[in-house]
C-alpha cells in the first residue's frame, strides 16, 4: 500500500523502527533508574534542609540552588567531559572499555558505559533538587496538629515522621511528583549530546542514514508521548485512603 503523500515517498524500514524502539527502551530504563535514585536523594535532601543546624542546612541549600539554577545541558557536559578530564588515564581507559559481570546460571550483566553513568549522575542530581522542593512543600502541607497529636500519644519524632507526616505528604505531592517524573523522561533526550544511544540519538541516526527526517522524528515523538502517557495514566490510579499506623 502506498503511504499518504504527506508522509513522503518512503516510510521507515522495519529495522529502523527497531532502532527507534531500542532507543525508547533505553530512555525508559534510564528514566526509571533516575526517578528511583532522585526520589531517594530528594527525600534525604528534604530531611537535611529541615535541619536546625546551619552546618547541615547551608550546604544543602547551596547544593539545591546550584542544581536548580544551572542548565541541565551544562551539568551533563560537566560530568562527561569535566569529570573524565580529572580522572587518571587508567581509570578513563577502564571506564571506556566494555566490561561484563559473570552471574550464576550462565548469565552475565554488562557494565554501563561511561556515557550512561555520566547521564545517570547528572539527571539524578538535577531531578533530586526539584523533587526535594516538591517533598518539602508536601511536608509543609501537613498540619502541625498532626505532629502534636502524635507526640501526645507518645510517638517519637521519627515515628511521627514515618507513620503520620510522610504518608500524608506523599498523598499531597503525588501529582507534582508525576510531573517531575515526566520531566525526567523528556530530559533523557538531552543525553544524546554526550553519546547516550537513547531515543533522540537513535532518531538522529535514522534521519542521517535515511534522510527521512519527518518520519524518524515523528516516530520518536509518538514513542516519547507513549512513555509520558503511560506514566501519567499510572499516576492517576486512586490513592488508598490514609490510615495511621496501629
Amino acid at each position: 500500500m502506498t503511504p499518504p503523500a504527506w508522509l513522503g515517498q518512503n516510510w521507515l524500514a522495519p529495522h529502523y523502527l527497531i532502532w527507534l524502539l531500542k532507543g525508547a527502551l533505553l530512555a525508559a530504563w534510564l528514566a526509571l533508574l533516575v526517578c528511583i535514585a532522585a526520589t531517594l536523594l530528594g527525600t534525604l535532601l528534604t530531611a537535611l534542609q529541615a535541619s536546625h543546624q546551619r552546618a547541615i542546612r547551608i550546604p544543602t541549600d547551596t547544593f539545591l540552588s546550584l542544581h536548580r539554577n544551572t542548565p541541565l545541558m551544562v551539568q551533563l557536559l560537566l560530568w562527561y567531559f569535566g569529570v573524565s578530564g580529572l580522572l587518571p588515564d587508567d581509570a578513563k581507559q577502564w571506564l571506556n572499555t566494555p566490561h561484563v559481570l559473570a552471574l550464576p546460571a550462565g548469565l552475565s550483566l554488562a557494565w554501563p558505559s561511561f556515557e550512561f553513568l555520566a547521564a545517570f549522575t547528572a539527571l539524578t542530581l538535577y531531578s533530586a533538587s526539584f523533587i526535594a522542593g516538591e517533598l518539602r512543600a508536601g511536608l509543609r502541607g501537613v498540619s502541625d496538629n498532626q505532629r502534636a497529636a502524635a507526640q501526645a500519644l507518645g510517638l517519637t519524632p521519627w515515628q511521627t515522621f514515618r507513620w503520620i507526616v510522610l504518608p500524608q505528604a506523599l498523598v499531597i505531592v503525588r501529582r507534582p511528583l508525576v510531573g517531575q517524573y515526566t520531566a525526567v523522561i523528556k530530559n533523557t533526550s538531552l543525553t544524546m549530546t554526550i553519546g547516550v544511544a537513547e531515543l533522540s540519538y537513535s532518531s538522529r541516526q535514522v534521519e542521517t542514514e535515511t534522510l527521512l527526517a519527518f518520519q524518524a522524528f515523528a516516530v520518536a515523538t509518538v514513542l516519547y508521548l507513549a512513555l509520558v502517557l503511560l506514566l501519567q495514566i499510572s499516576g492517576r490510579k486512586p490513592v488508598p485512603a490514609w490510615r495511621p499506623a496501629p
